[in-house]
């Protein structure tokens, strides 16, 4: 037993091992866990009888797989026309250095928090937009960003 590929053996067992379902397997495998591991990576390679590099190559073609730890919670900064006119840069710098990140990494050091930018969430009306685990903020500024921020620690805290 591996909690670290248990579940990912159990999705690759439930699609049948087939190689035609490679990206389905792989997004339930992202579900699962909040991202691809080199391990389930390889687990996948493994299962389905072909390369680790086959895998490796759809996991990185397709921006929506993320090969990196993701926090428990997932912000997503627009940075679309309309929101980068009402400021949206700002409140993604603001979250950037609340949340002590540097350089390219995007999660916090507690794993509580990932940072992304999109570019387009498709609320161009509510501007600048953000989302926390896909639900949507409107008319967000840097200080009432990190209110948000801020509250959700206090809410996990008290669990």
């Amino acid at each position: 037993m591996n909690p670290q590929t248990d579940r990912a053996a159990a999705i690759v067992e439930q699609y049948g091992c087939k190689t035609e379902n490679l990206i389905a397997i792989l997004q339930d495998i992202q579900a699962a866990y909040n991202y691809l591991s080199e391990a389930n990576l390889t687990l996948v390679a493994d299962r389905l009888g072909i390369s680790v590099s086959k895998v490796y190559s759809v996991a990185t073609f397709y921006e929506n797989f993320s090969l990196e730890a993701k926090g428990r919670h997932i912000i997503k900064v627009c940075a679309g026309t309309a929101c980068h006119v009402r400021k949206s840069g700002p409140i993604y710098d603001a979250i950037y250095e609340y949340l002590g990140l540097s350089g390219k990494r995007r999660t916090s050091d507690d794993g509580m928090f990932t940072l992304e930018t999109v570019a387009c969430l498709g609320a161009c009306g509510l501007a600048p937009v953000m989302t926390v685990d896909g639900e949507v903020h409107a008319k967000m500024s840097p200080t009432s960003a990190l209110e948000l921020l801020e509250k959700i620690r206090k809410e996990e805290a008290a669990q």
